[in-house]
């Protein structure tokens, strides 16, 4: 299942432009330390991307499974940018980094990060840590969904229950009577009967 994940890199050029830059070199390498980890363990890396204004654009094209964001903690900008590009359309997001100050990984995780990964970063490493993040991300996905059913659930049925106390005011019903009188019209006009019940509370609000 691993193998067919589209996977987007955002990561700086690695480009070294001076040549006496220790860290620019050993961020360099270590990033491409990763994207040859991420090709020998047969995962489809569709593209490496720069942490830009336009990266919601080019992942909207690419439609990526996962994200990874390969970066130093401290360049909080790439996170940023990541997490508003992924806004609209989750996706899972692993961040790889070197830099040991785990102050950052609550602020990370509350972002949107799936997995926060600090050094240790091998080939062997790397599909049990995207395995994982896959896993824990689809597990809060359905959280969140069965959360949000749950949410519009109480909201119609509160619809619910206004229209029906409409009724039972304005045409002397029982409430049993009521919700039938709601359900019937429902099924005339081929809705839910929370829909009949929030158009007939609209026109209610409308007349007065």
């Amino acid at each position: 299942m691993t193998e067919s994940l589209r996977i987007v890199v955002v990561a700086p050029d690695l480009a070294v432009e001076d040549p006496g830059d220790e860290h620019a070199i050993s961020q360099a390498e270590r990033s491409r330390s990763l994207r040859i980890g991420l090709l020998e363990n047969g995962f489809n890396l569709v593209a490496t991307l720069p942490a830009d204004v336009f990266l919601a654009e080019r992942l909207g094209q690419l439609q990526p499974d996962l994200i990874i964001v390969d970066a130093e903690s401290e360049a909080r900008d790439a996170l940023e940018h990541v997490v508003m590009a992924t806004r609209e359309a989750r996706r899972p997001i692993v961040m790889f980094t070197n830099d040991s100050d785990t102050s950052h990984v609550h602020d990370a995780v509350a972002a949107g990060v799936t997995a926060y990964i600090v050094a240790g970063l091998s080939a062997q490493r790397i599909r049990p840590i995207l395995d994982v993040a896959m896993a824990r991300f689809r597990h809060e996905e359905h959280l969140r969904r069965a959360l949000a059913d749950a949410q519009s659930e109480l909201r119609e049925r509160k619809v619910i229950d206004r229209a029906k106390g409409l009724l039972m005011a304005r045409q002397q019903l029982t409430e049993q009577a009521a919700y039938d009188k709601l359900r019937r019209a429902a099924m005339d006009k081929g809705l839910r009967v929370a829909e009949v019940a929030q158009r007939m509370l609209d026109v209610a609000d409308l007349l007065g």
